[in-house]
């Protein structure tokens, strides 16, 4: 039993995907959520940048004494991840893993579909990790970068013009490609699930790597003996960016009122 919390970071939003699947799966967990706002997004940054910013992350919740990392972009996963394993002694989970192995089981023609940013697609990250998976595995990846600014803004209504718009001008290869699975490759797509199922079509299953993700890290930690053995956890707010905006979105993405809980810190 481990009372210590659990920290994870992301470039903005997205990771709240991920703190609202594990936060549902361990009850009784603290979590402290630090979403690099002042920075997003990072899928078109350099890996040096890429780099540079996972560290000064890691190293902000690792100052709370956490028991455990999860590094929920999976651009920082792509092309930063190993450098922050071998920093820390503590479990640090990543979120290509869990999507790959589910969308290798839930496949039946073994045509898989890969989205994310610029960064993750390009670092071929996923295609390695499903063909180490299944060589037979049949992979197609589109980087989509005006993913993140709609999920941040709020554009994310299977009625909404502009991200329909912007989802049929990423993702009709896709669906020309015959792909049956698509892993969304980053954990802001899962604000445009409707959007991104409509453009597909509703035959295609999305596997969201953060929730994947979030039960491979409630087994682990339960496996290891560091789940809380206290009341219910709480979950606590960092941006690095003002707080007002990430509040208001946080909050309707939620459907909880966050209000007020955000703090807003730097880390240069």
């Amino acid at each position: 039993m481990d009372n210590r919390s659990i920290g994870v970071f992301d470039s903005g939003l997205g990771g709240l995907t991920m703190v609202k699947a594990l936060a549902a799966l361990i009850k009784n967990e603290n979590i402290i959520y630090l979403g690099d706002t002042g920075r997003v997004p990072y899928g078109s940054r350099s890996k040096e940048t890429i780099t540079k910013y996972a560290a000064q992350n890691a190293a902000f919740l690792a100052g709370f004494d956490i028991k455990a990392m999860v590094v929920a972009c999976n651009t920082v996963c792509s092309v930063a991840f190993e450098p922050l394993r071998e920093a820390y002694e503590m479990p640090i989970y990543e979120v290509v893993t869990a999507p790959c192995e589910a969308a290798v089981k839930i496949t039946k023609n073994k045509k898989i579909g890969v989205i994310g940013t610029a960064a993750t697609i390009s670092s071929g990250t996923y295609e390695a990790k499903l063909r180490q998976l299944d060589p037979g595995i049949d992979v197609c990846s589109i980087p989509c970068p005006l993913f993140v600014p709609l999920a941040e803004e709020g554009f994310t209504a299977q009625d909404d013009e502009i991200a329909i718009c912007t989802a049929k001008r990423y993702l009709t290869i896709l669906k020309d490609y015959g792909i049956d699975t698509l892993i969304l490759g980053c954990t802001h797509y899962p604000l445009l699930t409707d959007v991104i199922s409509y453009v597909v079509g509703g035959e295609v299953t999305l596997v969201d790597s953060g929730a994947q993700t979030a039960k491979t890290v409630a087994k682990d930690l339960e496996k290891k003996g560091l789940l809380s053995g206290g009341a219910r956890g709480k979950i606590s707010y960092f941006v690095t960016d003002a707080t007002d905006g990430f509040e208001s979105r946080a909050s309707r993405f939620l459907k909880a009122d966050i209000h007020g809980m955000a703090r807003q810190v730097s880390l240069e």
